[in-house]
């Protein structure tokens, strides 16, 4: 059984205050990210850390079929409306190696700390060829060393750096002060996709005037002899 998550808390506020407030748009460019990265395809596509589902959507109109998995069962609650859902850790994904031809990451790195052993789980299920498309905050441009009360004249503060957690934020309307949130400087995320074996393609920054994502997009390498 999945263990207990933090957004089980505050699963309810999320999707109906937070998100809401989002609605509109697509300010931090993540729909434009995934037209981009993910583009148009077929077959399953695995949004790892899915939350209440709200990207599905937008997969499903690329002519994905869209599959969550989260561990908190207060999110999928809220996502098991909106696409197929599997309560699992997803450092530990339930389904075998090779199978996906697509697998998303979606706002979600900075809530697993252990994002490097993710990215090479999700890694053994796609399938060679097959591509990961991550979406997240912009390391360099978010985080508790940041204070973007000002978006035109984001402050930057020392603890780039370092990885760490943090409650730390410039708002007490968004989801760090409420959870906590993982930094990676932005080497090391960069290089939890190429320990992963992964070979990367394409990135795209979303967000005005200072960047709010990075997202990229990864490809699983064939293998010799290799046939779907």
């Amino acid at each position: 059984m999945a263990r207990s998550a933090a957004y089980d808390e505050i699963a309810d506020w999320y999707e109906t205050r937070f998100l809401n407030a989002q609605a509109g748009g697509d300010p931090l460019g993540v729909v434009s990210a995934l037209h981009a990265l993910l583009g148009t395809g077929t077959g399953m596509c695995l949004e790892i850390g899915c939350g209440t589902g709200v990207r599905a959507a937008a997969v499903r109109a690329l002519g994905w079929q869209p599959l969550g998995v989260d561990i908190s069962a207060g999110m999928l609650r809220w996502a098991r409306g909106r696409l197929p859902v599997v309560r699992a850790d997803v450092e530990r994904l339930p389904f075998a190696d090779d199978v996906f031809p697509a697998v998303a990451s979606v706002m979600v790195h900075t809530d697993m700390p252990a994002y490097p052993s993710i990215v090479r789980e999700a890694a053994r299920v796609l399938a060679p060829g097959g591509r990961f498309v991550h979406i997240g905050v912009h390391p360099c441009f978010c985080g508790g060393f940041a204070d973007r009360t000002d978006p035109d004249a984001v402050l930057i503060r020392p603890g780039y750096l370092t990885g760490h957690w943090t409650k730390a934020s410039w708002t007490d309307e968004g989801v760090r002060n409420r959870v906590g949130a993982t930094h990676t400087p932005l080497p090391g995320l960069m290089a939890a996709f190429v320990d992963a074996g992964l070979v990367l393609e394409r990135f795209v920054e979303g967000g005005e005037p200072t960047p709010v994502t990075l997202s990229l997009l990864a490809r699983k390498p064939v293998r010799a002899g290799y046939s779907a």
